[in-house]
């Protein structure tokens, strides 16, 4: 078990006034990453950093607000030979009052990379369970999300075409494209993107086409499975590209 504690300051907020839901999904990811990295190199043999392959249904049950703490706790819960299962609960803090709350909830899978060489996948440390159908029950998380993340990458290459002179409300209206170029700030020891910040600009331009389809301020509530196939390397434009009937 690990946790992450992180004030929430102004630079943090949307428009909204509230955390920004993008700020929260990279902190998520942070922790993750942390307990990954952690738990697969307990073992002796090349050091390695867990990378995010697989994010789960990530659910918004509260808005967090400037000048709370986030708590960001981490659990792994299933391994495999190559992979890792980590969930995740983020609670806010007042602390003037010491109150708390649930906020977020999430699940999300890492594979060990070398940091001698990337492309190797390092074994994964086994991990104890309370019980064998803890450990059935994982399987079958793990199996589930293997038949997925297949299933979308055959998809990967698929692309919508913008429309010429879109009708508002409609599905072209709203699509936008987001290009980011890829500074040191955003990447691992690998010089690839973290996760986790691609989450927060995936959120940033799902944010601008729902506040275009929409015509008012929006927030994210929730974020379904997000499978990470590629790598994009520090110096790269980022593309993320969205439109509201995705």
């Amino acid at each position: 078990l690990s946790s992450t504690l992180e004030i929430m300051r102004p630079d943090d907020a949307n428009v909204v006034g509230n955390v920004h839901g993008g700020i929260i999904l990279k902190m998520i990811e942070e922790a993750g990453c942390i307990v990954s990295t952690r738990h697969c190199n307990m073992q002796n043999g090349d050091r390695c950093l867990a990378a995010l392959v697989r994010v789960e249904k990530t659910e918004f049950l509260s808005p967090m607000f400037i000048g709370e703490v986030a708590h960001a706790d981490a659990e792994i819960t299933y391994s495999s030979k190559h992979s890792l299962e980590v969930q995740i609960r983020v609670m806010a803090e007042n602390i003037l009052t010491g109150a708390k709350r649930l906020t977020n909830k999430a699940a999300l899978w890492y594979v060990p990379c070398s940091l001698q060489n990337v492309d190797k996948i390092m074994e994964v440390p086994p991990i104890k369970y309370a019980s064998a159908e803890q450990e059935e029950e994982g399987r079958k998380r793990y199996e589930a999300q293997k038949m997925e993340r297949l299933e979308t990458k055959a998809r990967i290459e698929e692309v919508v075409p913008p429309p010429i002179n879109p009708e508002p409300h409609t599905v072209g209206f709203s699509q936008s494209t987001l290009i980011h170029l890829v500074g040191p700030s955003d990447c691992t020891l690998h010089n690839n993107v973290h996760g986790g910040v691609t989450m927060k600009l995936m959120d940033e331009v799902a944010g601008i086409v729902a506040t275009r389809h929409c015509n008012t301020n929006i927030v994210t509530a929730s974020v379904d499975a997000i499978n990470f196939h590629r790598k994009i390397k520090k110096g790269e434009n980022g593309r993320k590209k969205e439109s509201s009937g995705n």
